[in-house]
């Protein structure tokens, strides 16, 4: 069956709910940070990059070399259960993942398809730890107020960013905190209740709350806290890792070192790095069938990703990441400082910028006009935030080329 470009949306939206973006994209011809509209041929400034999944930008050359596309394809064609069936693929995979993205404190690897279930899984990890050493059957995960986590049964009670995301689905009612009360609150609860706390678990960034910078002084205390009361301290970098924000993992220019790492995204394979204090008893990795997944992640995203983290490493492309985005940093702040009645708060690390703007209709109306009038794709974030996701490959000119559109649209709404 063929279906024409222009007929894409009427025919979803017979089934499905349609993105409010109105972008049909043309995979062939769309390149690096240009996507293309398969109904107009229309390019756009791709700054959102499948909401900070896509590391390379679209039809990279690495990714049309015939050997890498004919072990694609072959992966592609079964669809291996991982954890049963093993393949020299899946090997690979492990082996470059492990020498470009891993840690040596953290040697247990689980993978699975979804960002939520990495981090459900992470949560796995720290019940089981916490229950061998305290028996107890009642336990809680500690959290941070704005945190998105995934839409999955345990991490549904973490996640408070859009009432439409989590209300009336029952919930887990734990310890929820704020980082700009400080470390206080989080001291008091533990010094009554760390016996039923497995894990306190953060965003470094958090993303969809909104693009707010944890404070780093806050997650070290945190992370001492954690070491104090005999609790698993649990980093979501499933936004944040894999150069994003110019390391490898945030945690690494934060002076943190966390026992769980969940991941995703940008690695194209989700889930778990684990170790140092999870190796001090017995633990899931352990046990047999104790974390398990029908496919343990999804072999063609192993082989993708694999070509992926080679690109990464060889054009050593998470050292660029954090030198531009230095530069992504300084046009941020340029428009905060042009547009001083609109633009508020502008922040970033590495690609990873934001700036607020006055409310939530101000946001849709810019993002309206970025799309329609400047063709530039930006991402909303929080209640009034603008989040900046390029590739990591884009050029400094691209983004230049963007923060230029968004004055053009800012003076247009300052003087409307």
């Amino acid at each position: 069956m063929t279906v024409h470009p222009a007929e894409v949306r009427a025919s979803l939206a017979r089934h499905v709910q349609v993105s409010t973006l109105d972008v049909v994209v043309d995979l062939a011809r769309s390149q690096g940070s240009q996507l293309v509209d398969a109904r107009t041929g229309e390019a756009y400034l791709d700054l959102l990059s499948f909401y900070g999944s896509l590391p390379l930008g679209l039809n990279h050359p690495a990714l049309a070399e015939p050997e890498f596309v004919a072990t694609l394809v072959t992966a592609a064609a079964h669809k291996v259960t991982n954890p049963d069936l093993h393949t020299v693929e899946y090997a690979r995979f492990v082996e470059t993942f492990v020498r470009v993205l891993g840690d040596p404190a953290l040697p247990h690897l689980f993978f699975i398809d979804g960002g939520a279930l990495a981090v459900e899984n992470a949560l796995k990890i720290a019940f089981d730890w916490k229950s061998r050493r305290t028996g107890q059957p009642a336990l809680e995960v500690m959290h941070l107020r704005h945190a998105f986590h995934g839409r999955s049964g345990y991490t549904m009670s973490l996640t408070n960013t859009d009432p439409a995301v989590t209300d009336r689905y029952p919930a887990w009612r734990w310890p929820r905190l704020d980082f700009r009360d400080g470390l206080r609150p989080a001291a008091d609860y533990l010094a009554a209740h760390a016996d039923r706390v497995a894990c306190f678990i953060a965003e470094p960034i958090q993303g969809a709350g909104g693009d707010n910078h944890v404070d780093p002084a806050f997650l070290r205390g945190m992370q001492e806290l954690c070491h104090r009361h005999d609790v698993l301290f649990v980093l979501d970098e499933v936004q944040t890792g894999c150069g994003a924000s110019g390391t490898r993992w945030t945690y690494e220019q934060l002076g943190l070192a966390p026992d769980v790492v969940a991941f995703g995204k940008r690695t194209q394979v989700c889930g778990v790095m684990a170790g140092r204090r999870v190796d001090e008893t017995g633990n899931v990795f352990t046990v047999p069938s104790r974390l398990g997944s029908t496919w343990g992640g999804n072999l063609a995203d192993m082989v993708r990703a694999t070509r992926i983290l080679e690109v990464v490493e060889r054009d050593r492309l998470i050292p660029r990441t954090a030198a531009l985005g230095g530069y992504l940093l300084e046009l941020v702040q340029q428009l905060g400082l042009a547009h001083p009645g609109l633009v508020a708060n502008p922040r970033g690390r590495g690609l990873m910028a934001a700036f607020d703007l006055p409310d939530a209709g101000t946001r849709a109306e810019f993002l309206r006009r970025m799309r329609v009038h400047e063709r530039v794709l930006l991402l909303p974030g929080g209640e009034r935030a603008v989040r900046f996701r390029p590739a990591l490959t884009i050029s400094r000119d691209e983004l230049a080329k963007g923060a230029a559109a968004a004055d053009r649209v800012l003076s247009g709404m300052g003087a409307s």
